[in-house]
C-alpha cells in the first residue's frame, strides 16, 4: 500500500451547517453536494474532504462513539506567514467558526491558531518555518 490519503471523511451533526460553514462562509466549491447525504469538497490535487451527515456515516460505517470532549484528531491548513495565519482565522470567524483560539507562536518555532466547525472538528491553521511547512505548500 502506497503512503498516501485519497480521502478525509468526517461525520457532521447537522449537514446544511456544516455546508453553510464550509461553502458559504468560507467560499469552498463543492465537487459532489447531495443533500441531507454529503458534501465533497476537493481540499488537495488528490484530496476530498467528505462532510458525511452522521447517520448516513452510521448506516455504513457503524455506531459512532460520542461523550465529552473533543474529538482526537485536527486538520491542518498550513499558510506562508504568521499573518496569514491571522487572515485565515478571521475568515474562519466571519464564516461562523466557534470557537476561534488566537494565533500564538509556539515552542517548535511556529504560528498556529485553532477554529471549529459546525461539529466541532478543530482545524489548526499553522506556519510552519521548517522543511516540513515547504513540503505541505503549494
Amino acid at each position: 500500500m502506497e503512503p498516501r490519503v485519497s480521502f478525509i471523511t468526517l461525520a457532521v451533526d447537522d449537514l446544511y451547517a456544516t455546508r453553510t460553514f464550509y461553502v458559504d462562509g468560507l467560499g469552498w466549491p463543492t465537487e459532489l453536494d447531495v443533500p441531507g447525504e454529503v458534501i465533497m469538497i476537493k481540499v488537495g490535487e488528490r484530496l476530498i474532504l467528505s462532510l458525511w451527515a452522521a447517520a448516513e456515516f452510521e448506516n455504513e460505517v457503524g455506531q459512532i462513539q460520542r461523550g465529552q470532549g473533543l474529538v482526537p484528531i485536527t486538520l491542518a491548513h498550513n499558510v506562508g506567514s504568521p499573518e496569514e495565519v491571522d487572515a485565515v482565522l478571521d475568515a474562519a470567524r466571519a464564516a461562523g467558526a466557534d470557537p476561534v483560539s488566537a494565533g500564538e507562536y509556539r515552542d517548535w518555532g511556529g504560528y498556529t491558531g485553532y477554529f471549529g466547525d459546525p461539529t466541532g472538528f478543530r482545524w489548526e491553521v499553522a506556519y510552519n518555518p521548517g522543511p516540513v511547512g515547504k513540503i505541505v505548500l503549494p
